[in-house]
């Protein structure tokens, strides 16, 4: 029984920091579409946001911040963190919470369109 217990929570982390893998590379991909550092921030927290929510992973204290100029040929850099409930691993010792957290780049295109003076 207890064999078993340890597969659950070894399980239940490994698949907490895949979904949260996943989260950083859509939301680095959002954040690369965007012609401005501040559109990519707020794609990223959103994209970020949903990915976890749709992946079913449910985090305290998540947390999304990006990098970028914005600039074609630029790179984009994502962190995702996210605390994660492991209340039912006390029995084996295990931290009632852990905070994960996964990076992802991706690079900005090179032949977008950039923003005009005006804004649009």
């Amino acid at each position: 029984m207890l064999l078993v217990f340890v597969a659950v929570v070894v399980h239940r982390g490994v698949d907490a920091r895949l979904r949260l893998d996943d989260a950083a590379h859509q939301a680095a991909r959002a954040a690369s579409f965007q012609r401005t550092p501040a559109a990519a921030v707020a794609a990223a927290q959103a994209t970020a946001t949903a990915a976890l929510t749709h992946a079913g992973l449910v985090c305290r204290d998540a947390a999304t911040s990006a990098t970028t100029s914005a600039n074609p040929g630029s790179t984009v850099v994502v962190t995702v963190r996210c605390t994660v409930d492991f209340g039912q691993a006390l029995i084996l010792g295990v931290p009632g919470n852990r905070t994960l957290s996964a990076q992802a780049s991706e690079v900005v295109d090179t032949y977008r369109s950039q923003p005009t003076a005006g804004g649009a």
